[in-house]
């Protein structure tokens, strides 16, 4: 009887052994997941379109395909004119750019003024854009010498600061944040001896004005954006990420000599939120289509998201 009883709880306690283990197994399989599924994120950053501006006037809907089959994430705008982006209604832009899977993040408004600004941010927020850029100095003051081809200013800086003070709130009221972008001459002393980067920075609203700050332009004027984010921290909420080749020239991400890395550690120090791959210029025969695909793969090697 006692051998029967013990052959019973053998066989009672395997069976719950085997149960468990099999529960085990069925938690494992539900839980592990397999290198196959686990996918890269290869799609972020984003593209200024200036870079492909030639293909966008050619067709926009398909180099906004291209962009994003690049693998950009996000867009910023470099063309509006008659209530229009690209030929395209802002409703209508939005609705392809989610087609697409684009978000319009930010557009360069070089034309705005005090008294078209209220109907231009309509169509920048009907657009879906959270950044409103201004890309130089508006309403007649930035000057271009074409002999040189050198940039700079007409009026003095705290008019330009007046003038950003008063659209910033504009935007804010419209929903929008209101950024300025600078080039190289922004960081180079006046007839005064004002730097007029440091005037903005200094005496704008910070509420209502912020920095886009060109990694490219500051380099190209002999400042260090670093010292910049130390002296101005948090006011530099969209950064231009362009590379300079050794003649100092354009040239995609990671095909240059600027020490992104560098940069990119202070970071949140400068306040930056996003990001934009741009490249006025391409040289040797590369096409801006195939120039913003070396950038993408060079925005890995630096470790941008």
């Amino acid at each position: 009887m006692r051998k029967l009883i013990l052959n019973v709880f053998v066989l009672v306690a395997a069976g719950l052994v085997f149960s468990c283990k099999g529960k085990a197994d069925k938690v494992n399989e539900t839980t592990e997941t397999p290198e196959t599924m686990v996918e890269e994120e290869t799609d972020f950053g984003g593209l200024a379109l200036y870079t492909v501006r030639e293909d966008m006037g050619t067709n926009a809907k398909t180099t906004l395909k291209s962009v994003a089959d690049a693998g950009y994430k996000n867009i910023e705008a470099a063309s509006y004119a008659d209530g229009k982006f690209y030929d395209m209604s802002p409703a209508d832009f939005k609705t392809y750019l989610g087609e697409v899977g684009l978000t319009p993040l930010s557009t360069h408004q070089g034309s705005v003024t005090l008294e078209n600004a209220d109907q231009m941010m309509a169509d920048v927020k009907a657009a879906g854009f959270e950044y409103f850029v201004v890309p130089v100095p508006p309403m007649g003051m930035f000057t271009f010498n074409m002999e040189d081809r050198t940039m700079g200013m007409k009026g003095t800086a705290r008019e330009l600061a007046d003038i950003l003070d008063t659209l910033g709130e504009k935007a804010n009221a419209a929903g929008l944040k209101l950024l300025y972008h600078n080039h190289d001459f922004e960081f180079k002393k006046g007839d005064d001896d004002t730097v007029v980067i440091d005037y903005l920075l200094e005496n704008c609203n910070p509420e209502f004005v912020n920095f886009q700050m060109d990694l490219y332009w500051v380099t190209k004027a002999g400042a260090d954006p670093v010292a910049y984010f130390e002296k101005y921290p948090g006011r530099f909420k969209l950064w231009h990420v362009k590379d300079m080749d050794d003649q100092g020239r354009f040239a995609p991400v990671g095909e240059g000599t600027i020490d992104f890395g560098r940069i990119l550690a202070k970071k949140d120090l400068s306040g930056m939120e996003y990001y934009m791959v741009e490249q006025d210029m391409t040289f040797d025969g590369l096409k801006p289509l195939e120039a913003i695909k070396i950038s993408h793969e060079g925005l890995k090697k630096f470790g941008f998201e």
